[in-house]
């Protein structure tokens, strides 16, 4: 499809070349541009030859040499070049099926679009994928990929995500491996649906496709109190979660002694629910699925200790009582952390905040909302109350209720500030020091 430039580096190749603002790209070397992989694949070359329209109608084709990985400098009007894919399944624990009404529209969006994940590492359930894009993936060298497994049983696939295709997970896999396409896998744990024997033999499956099997993740499924007339599942009680995390380190023992990766990585939350301490650093290894929220907390205790010893002795720029507001898993986590590394002219409260809007058992402080936040904090002694950025949506001050930032600190009376989750940035926002 046609891709119209908006952009043009100044000094590029591409300006070099006489390619403008408003110029369209029609093909590279012949073949349509679909989309922004296309772009990336078909330019990654040292000779090109480029078909455009101008801003007047008329074609021209150009002719370039570069260096093979040079960037021509242009920006296309869509990042992604065409509509994202959206997903066809309805799974047992999909979480937007369990969202609140009313909320904005971008909060309902379920894409499932392996462009967004080979680019920005989202998950995608492959069921909606056509031969022919499936081709585009292993001729276009998309990789790596991340894959929402859950189940190598093809049957219970098909069930677990109510599509008729989800069975074809093996054959996609296999495919994928043959033709050197790297993935990693995440595997959402219902209980008693996909664990136990089930989790045993969807990891020997995926394990046997090492090397390109890269990682797998291990997940708990997440439950809001919006789960009228679907699919009756539950929490994971301490006793399951300890099973979990079990079968897990006996898979890694066996992996690490094969392959030399431990490979199977169970999440953050598993080791909450648990009530077991977070593995060491050498435990997560390069960290493959940290967007997952898997080895969070190591890191963050890694650094914060770090930052600590470098900024010894601690001392806050004034004296000050600190609020830290967290959901409730993290809790213990975090104020065990502080109790370890007291601060000279601090007084710091770990507040879990406990989800109303979407339940209590929904317990990550990424989905703790603003008017929780507020209600449960009214009335606190405090000078700041520090939360984690991702209580507000990326690049916005809004939480997922749509309360702002700014309505939030009225409401409360305190100001909020949000933290990255760097340990660094903690201890900084802790002592007192303005943000850079």
């Amino acid at each position: 499809m046609p891709q119209r430039i908006v952009e043009v580096s100044p000094g590029s190749i591409g300006e070099h070349s006489g390619i403008r603002k408003g110029d369209t790209l029609l093909r590279i070397d012949g073949v349509p541009v679909l989309d922004l992989v296309d772009y990336q694949y078909l330019t990654a070359r040292s000779n090109l030859n480029l078909r455009l329209v101008h801003a007047d109608g008329t074609e021209q084709e150009i002719c370039i040499r570069k260096p093979v990985e040079a960037s021509l400098g242009l920006v296309l009007e869509s990042s992604l070049m065409s509509a994202p894919k959206t997903c066809a399944n309805h799974c047992i624990f999909c979480f937007i099926e369990q969202m609140p009404p009313n909320m904005r529209d971008s909060l309902y969006v379920r894409d499932d679009d392996w462009r967004l994940s080979l680019m920005a590492g989202n998950f995608v359930t492959l069921t909606n994928l056509p031969e022919a894009e499936l081709q585009r993936i292993i001729d276009r060298k998309a990789s790596p990929i991340y894959i929402s497994v859950h189940t190598t049983d093809g049957a219970l696939r098909c069930r677990m995500l109510n599509h008729r295709h989800a069975d074809r997970i093996m054959e996609h896999l296999r495919r994928f491996s043959e033709n050197g396409i790297n993935f990693h896998c995440q595997i959402v744990l219902c209980p008693g649906i996909n664990d136990g024997a089930q989790l045993d033999r969807t990891l020997n499956d995926l394990a046997s496709f090492s090397p390109h099997a890269l990682s797998a993740a291990l997940v708990p499924v997440g439950l809001t109190r919006y789960r009228q007339n679907l699919f009756p599942l539950r929490p994971y009680t301490r006793e399951e979660a300890r099973r979990v995390i079990l079968q897990a380190e006996a898979f890694q023992k066996t992996m690490l002694q094969r392959v030399g990766t431990r490979f199977v990585f169970p999440s953050d939350e598993f080791y909450q629910i648990a009530g077991l301490p977070i593995p060491p650093d050498e435990a997560y290894e390069d960290y493959p699925q940290y967007e997952n929220g898997v080895g969070l907390l190591r890191r963050l205790q890694d650094e914060f200790e770090s930052a600590c010893r470098l900024e010894a002795p601690l001392r806050a720029v004034r004296p000050r009582k600190i609020i830290v507001a967290t959901g409730t898993s993290v809790a213990p986590f975090m104020a065990g952390l502080f109790a370890a590394h007291p601060i000279e002219g601090l007084t710091v409260t770990v507040r879990p905040i406990r989800n109303i809007f979407f339940g209590e058992t929904v317990t990550v402080s990424g989905l703790v909302t603003g008017q929780d936040l507020v209600g449960q904090l009214k009335g606190s002694d405090a000078d700041e109350v520090l939360i984690t950025e991702n209580m507000l949506r990326k690049g916005d001050d809004v939480f997922l209720d749509n309360l702002t930032l700014a309505q939030a600190t009225q409401q409360l009376g305190i100001p909020i500030r949000p933290v990255p989750d760097d340990g660094g940035d903690l201890l900084d926002a802790l002592l007192g020091k303005e943000p850079i």
